[in-house]
This record gives structure tokens, sequence and C-alpha cells, in this order.
């Protein structure tokens, strides 16, 4: 394969947040969320120059290691050959560490980038495509789909390939995001799920992951029993004490609420601003509320 030819000039990409689970849809049901990273990069005379703010700047790594970049280096690798340099800025809303999918947006945004960086990268790396090789750099779709696409996906794989179809939620759901101060490891959360589950849970949830989708694309009312979940909340609530006791405080409310993803982060389908409201009200001291919606267009290049 020849050398790939690069394009001068910059490149912009805007990547949503996401959340994933959204109850029993485990490793499956995404929703992306009008949180935004921003990712600008250009090819540069020689190495790496990298600026970070914003979300999670004081901790992440600033050589080639930094995710973004990775993923960009994954890229150009398959088109044949690496730049002289890349001068990279990023400017992080998403919060690390807070099951918000962050890790995927930098994924999703490095490989957008690099592929706009080369020219003909459109046609080597399809739209088709991106998904598939976002997921294996992530090891799975359930956030990466909801990034790249905007509004619910639900993602699969088949012999190691991921795919989505997106959907449309239903315009009077209004998501709110309660997040903790402090973050969590996902590695750690999904090492806390059992290696064998009853049949009576996994029907359980196969029911009410078919559910979820009905309810979030027009059947609201039926959205607390459609967040239920028996396969990895129970099994993560002693690693995030007091995010499942919000849970269930909110639940016993009559809120849909769930873990965001692996957690910390608790997020509520408020069905309205009078449940959206409520579900403010109840945020631990110290937890930070975003009243995010939900993202309809996934990440893009901003001209």
């Amino acid at each position: 394969m020849p050398k790939p030819a690069f394009r001068a000039g910059t490149i912009h990409v805007r990547v949503p947040a996401s959340s994933a689970n959204l109850g029993p849809g485990f490793d499956a049901v995404g929703l992306a969320l009008a949180l935004y990273d921003d990712v600008v990069a250009r090819i540069g005379d020689d190495g790496l120059v990298l600026d970070v703010a914003g979300e999670g700047a004081e901790d992440v790594a600033r050589d080639d290691s930094h995710l973004v970049v990775r993923a960009m280096h994954t890229v150009f690798e398959q088109f044949g050959g690496q730049p002289r340099g890349i001068e990279l800025v990023c400017a992080n809303r998403i919060p690390h560490g807070r099951g918000l999918g962050s890790s995927a947006a930098g994924i999703v945004a490095g490989v957008l980038i690099a592929r706009a960086l080369v020219v003909g990268g459109d046609t080597t790396l399809p739209d088709s495509e991106v998904l598939a090789m976002a997921a294996e750099i992530e090891g799975h779709p359930d956030n990466v789909a909801p990034c790249l696409l905007g509004g619910l996906t639900v993602a699969w794989t088949d012999d190691g390939r991921a795919d989505a179809v997106r959907l449309d939620v239903d315009p009077a759901i209004s998501p709110v995001l309660l997040i903790p101060p402090t973050g969590a490891l996902t590695d750690e959360a999904r090492g806390l799920l059992p290696e064998h589950v009853s049949h009576a849970d996994a029907t359980f949830n196969a029911s009410r992951s078919a559910l979820l989708v009905a309810a979030l694309t027009g059947h609201g009312e039926a959205l607390l029993a459609a967040t239920d979940d028996r396969l990895h909340q129970p099994h993560r609530a002693e690693a995030m004490h007091e995010s499942a006791a919000l849970v269930a405080k909110l639940r016993a409310a009559g809120l849909p609420a769930v873990i965001s993803g692996a957690g910390p982060s608790v997020l509520v389908l408020a069905r309205g601003a009078a449940e959206a409201d409520a579900a403010t009200a109840q945020a631990p001291d110290g937890w930070r509320v975003e009243q995010a919606a939900v993202a309809s267009v996934g990440a893009h290049l901003v001209r």
C-alpha cells in the first residue's frame, strides 16, 4: 500500500457524550447526549504537539498514549503510514470516569480526524467501516455507536464486527445527568459482574430491553418498568453505594433512573419538565447536574 497523502489545513470534529445500558440494555443500548468534546488537528512539522483543556486536562497523557492520538495512529497505520507530525487541541466537556462515554468520544474523534486528514480517506475508510474500527479500538460498541450516530442506538457484534441501528427518541424525554465529584474505573465495575446469570434474570432483562426501545421511541409511560435491570446494576452497587442508593430513591419516587454506563453517574430519563425538576432536586450535595438533551446528530466535522 502506498504511503498516504496528507491534507493541509485544520480539521475540527465535535463528538457527543453517551450513556450506555440505560438499565437493561447491557452492552447494547446507548443514548447520545448533548454534551460535547471538540477536537482540532492538523499535520505538524515534527512529532506531537498536544494541548488539552477542560475535563480531565490535569490527568490525561500528553504523549502518543493519549486516546485521541492512539486512535489517529491506528487509522493512519491502516492507510499505510504515519504523518511527520500531529498538532492537536482537545477541548473536553465530557466528564472522565463517570460513565458518560468520554473514552468512546476520544476514539471516535481520533478516527474521524485521521480519516479527514488523509486524501481519499472517505474512500479508504467509508462510513460503514468507521463504527467497526472505533468499536474494535474501544472493545465494545455500546458507547461508540450513539457517539457516532446520535439518538438512540442498539449495537451488536457479529463474527467480531460491530454494527448498530439508530432510532429517534421521543422528544418528550428530557435526560438529566447527576454526576458525582469522583469517578470510577470501567474495568473495576465490569470485574464485579458474575460469570453466569439465571434463566429468570436473563428473561427479565430481555423483556425489559425490548420494552426500553418502545418506551424511548413513543411509549414513555412504560419507562419506569422498561429501565429495570437485574444483570449488572445490582452487582456493581457495592462499588458505588451512593449512586445505587440514589437510583433506588429516584425509582421509588416514580422516576426512570439508571446507572449511566459503568457509573457512577446517574441518568434520569425524565418525561417532561416536572420530572426533570424533581430529579434535579434529588442531587446529593457536591454532585453536578446536567440537563443534557438527546443529541440527535452524532460525531461530525465542524466546517
